[in-house]
């Protein structure tokens, strides 16, 4: 206790000065600079705890007392893994970890950008638990939301605006690409394609910051080896193009399966309230999976390595499929890897596992294009099959996420691809646009956007979302009763700057309004002050707002009726007005603080 007492004093004294030392010679701007450093350096060493902790737990598995029983293990492995991590945001953090990248958009568009300090640590802990132990996932989603959760903690420690905020979780997603992948390119790229970052001089700087000291810091730690090995045999040929067209419709055509699937088991386990009867379920339908696929188990760099060196033998290894042989029967083995992917990645998450979907992906985009070309050779074509690997990995990326200049460049950078740009570009698009004729949102965003959470580049809905209705809330109207008269009024009147008034009961139940114009005939004859009461000329507004509807909503209601006060009410009860003028003043405030470089 006498330790943490310590170094929160000590954590104190250093803000101070830190402080002090801003408030002398920094700018905002700069300041932010070097916060955004600092942020990288963390994110730098997040990635390799991450990493180094799955690879310890994965090696301590491995070991040699274990390989007897290492296929049966498949089955027990990722359960328990799933149960420690179950039990460890349950029993010791007692809260919820959350789910990566869809967490930290959750906390942009409706946190004011605030993210719960326990994600600085809680995602590591539980994806490593989860990953270890061969849960279906990847460890992306849980880096970039630990590096966000660093990223929230900085801007509230050093006071900084909610603008600065969002860029601090901006910088911290592309550091956590850029540490992870060895891709600082691809990492400023997913800051603003999918964590919704707009680019103007104010962010880019911090993303730029951020990203190399993330990029060096993880090059310094876990020293220049990148995940996938690719080496370009053979350039693509511009007859090949008609099949990368082809093969964008089918990377697209599985990333509607992927989100579809994903959501619809989702929501299942949603509905299982019991915590129990859902890591059972869904760790025995992934100790199954696993078991008969041991390709599906953890987050499949390995697998993916080999299908980019052409090798997809891997597929029947330690299966029952493995007396099967003959190049038709290996593209339904692959077909089957593919569409049980998705579920043990879905029921991972289901059961309670914490990960990230970005792996998986690639997994997915990795099979799908073996497969493909092992069906257009048997069509008489001479294809190279890693270089369609590489390119349905961007095509699933494209598809899955829906960021295609993400995946272009992503692959581009992991693997030394830039000879395949065009044919790149070429399946990332096309798979983009496929995937949108079915789902209008990615993976990452489709639960947001169907509970109205999600924030988008559209700088007007943007404003509007970031808006809260409770501020906007004028209170300054003097309330009268149904059963008072029109002398009451006429008291009330003259100690008030407002020509509405509401009228409320004992309870402050609203009851409706009165509106000076209706009154102004009679309020200057004191003979009719007894005889009018307030039921007799108030009236009930056509319109109500009820406390928690978006400023979106409240908007349209302004636009649809041209009123220019709106009451609104809490369970019945009065809580005040909002004006069309107090959200156009609000919208201006917030659109100049958004706009200011």
């Amino acid at each position: 206790m006498i330790f943490f007492l310590i170094a929160d004093l000590l954590m104190k004294s250093i803000i101070s000065h830190i402080t002090n030392l801003r408030n002398k010679y920094l700018t905002d701007v700069q300041f932010l600079s070097i916060v955004s450093i600092l942020l990288g350096i963390t994110i730098g060493i997040i990635a390799a705890i991450i990493k180094n902790a799955v690879h310890f737990i994965q090696v301590v598995l491995k070991m040699d007392t274990f390989q007897s029983i290492q296929h049966y293990a498949y089955f027990a492995y990722p359960i328990f893994g799933i149960f420690l991590a179950v039990l460890f945001g349950r029993y010791i953090i007692r809260q919820r970890v959350g789910h990566g990248i869809p967490s930290v958009l959750y906390a942009i568009s409706e946190e004011k950008g605030r993210i719960k300090k326990h994600n600085m640590f809680s995602s590591i802990i539980s994806s490593a638990l989860t990953v270890g132990f061969g849960g279906s996932v990847g460890l992306e989603g849980p880096t970039v939301a630990t590096g966000s959760a660093f990223g929230s903690y900085y801007g509230g420690i050093f006071k900084l605006s909610y603008k600065y905020k969002i860029i601090l979780l901006g910088a911290a997603a592309a550091g956590a690409m850029s540490a992870i992948f060895k891709a600082p390119i691809t990492g400023i790229i997913f800051a603003i394609e999918v964590i919704m970052i707009d680019l103007t001089a104010t962010s880019l700087i911090p993303l730029l910051l951020a990203t190399i000291a993330a990029v060096l810091t993880s090059y310094t730690i876990m020293g220049p080896d990148v995940l996938y090995h690719f080496e370009l045999k053979d350039n693509y040929e511009l007859s090949d193009l008609p099949l990368y067209a082809s093969l964008g419709v089918v990377t697209g055509l599985v990333s509607v399966y992927f989100t579809k699937v994903y959501t619809f088991i989702g929501t299942l386990f949603e509905k299982q309230k019991n915590w129990v009867y859902r890591l059972t379920i869904g760790g025995l339908i992934l100790g199954v999976l696993i078991f008969l696929f041991p390709a599906l188990y953890g987050e499949g760099y390995e697998v993916i390595n080999e299908a980019l060196s052409g090798n997809y033998k891997y597929v029947n290894d330690f299966s029952f499929f493995n007396h099967f042989e003959g190049e038709y029967a290996l593209v339904i083995f692959l077909a089957l890897v593919v569409l049980f992917k998705v579920i043990a990645t879905s029921v991972t998450f289901g059961a309670g596992g914490v990960g990230g979907i970005f792996a998986p992906t690639l997994f997915i985009g990795a099979n799908t294009g073996i497969a493909f070309t092992i069906i257009a050779n048997l069509m008489g074509y001479e294809v190279t099959t890693e270089n369609f690997v590489l390119v349905a990995m961007a095509g699933a990326i494209s598809g899955n996420l829906q960021a295609p200049l993400t995946a272009i460049f992503l692959i581009a950078e992991i693997t030394g691809g830039y000879q395949l740009f065009v044919p790149l570009m070429l399946v990332a698009t096309i798979s983009y646009l496929t995937t949108r004729i079915f789902v209008k949102n990615s993976v990452y965003t489709i639960q947001l956007a169907k509970r109205g959470h999600l924030i988008t580049h559209h700088a007007d809905n943007t404003i509007l979302k970031l808006l809260d209705a409770n501020v906007l809330i004028e209170t300054d109207f003097k309330t009268i009763s149904a059963e008072q008269n029109l002398g009451d009024l006429v008291h009330i009147i003259s100690n008030s700057e407002r020509n509405i008034f509401p009228v409320v009961d004992k309870e402050n139940n609203f009851k409706g309004v009165v509106v000076m114009a209706d009154v102004r005939k009679v309020i200057f004859k004191p003979e009719l002050y007894n005889e009018i009461l307030i039921k007799d000329v108030m009236f009930i507004p056509e319109i109500i707002i009820n406390s928690g509807e978006k400023v979106s909503e409240i908007v349209k209601k302004f636009q649809n009726t041209g009123i220019y006060n709106i009451p609104i009410v809490e369970n019945g009860k009065y809580l005040g007005f909002i004006s069309r003028a107090n959200i156009f003043s609000a919208y201006r405030k917030m659109l100049q603080e958004f706009s200011a470089e």
